[in-house]
């Protein structure tokens, strides 16, 4: 069996999301996806809109996902949770702000050497992404406001 592992924020599920999580698991037999813990969002990206067990709730009701858990704190160090998930493949979304090779050596370093990184295609919708979303949804508000 092969395991999958993906990982994200998946804060306002989208389409995108889903595809994402759909190519993962083409990619073997069990999808294990692991949603950013609250405090580590905050830390790199943004206050999320929704929490962890909301989000990880959500993404676990997906038909890809084999099992859906909540990252480590971020005072944890990131490859702790490859204990825990035993992924032979993590899948990187198209548009995931993380460097392969950098991956790749930072699991070899670890002694993961045995775990593949791949990065599955995107999906071409023109609201693929949450902030495509939201800037979509202000742009609406804004033109409504000048009506």
């Amino acid at each position: 069996m092969t395991r999958v592992m993906a990982v994200g924020v998946f804060d306002l599920l989208h389409a995108g999301h889903l595809y994402y999580l759909e190519e993962a698991k083409a990619l073997g037999d069990h999808l294990t996806v692991v949603i950013a813990h609250d405090d580590t969002v905050r830390k790199r990206k943004h206050e999320p809109v929704t929490g962890s067990d909301l989000r990880c709730r959500l993404v676990a009701g997906l038909k890809p996902v084999d099992k859906a858990i909540i990252g480590n704190h971020p005072d944890i160090p990131i490859y702790a949770i490859l204990d825990i998930v035993k992924p032979d493949i993590i899948a990187l979304g198209y548009d995931q702000e993380h460097a392969e090779g950098r991956i790749r050596e930072d699991l070899i370093e670890q002694g993961y050497s045995e775990i593949d990184v791949r990065r599955v295609s995107g999906l071409s919708d023109d609201l693929d992404g949450t902030r495509k979303i939201i800037a979509r949804i202000l742009e609406m508000r804004t033109q409504k406001e000048v009506e």
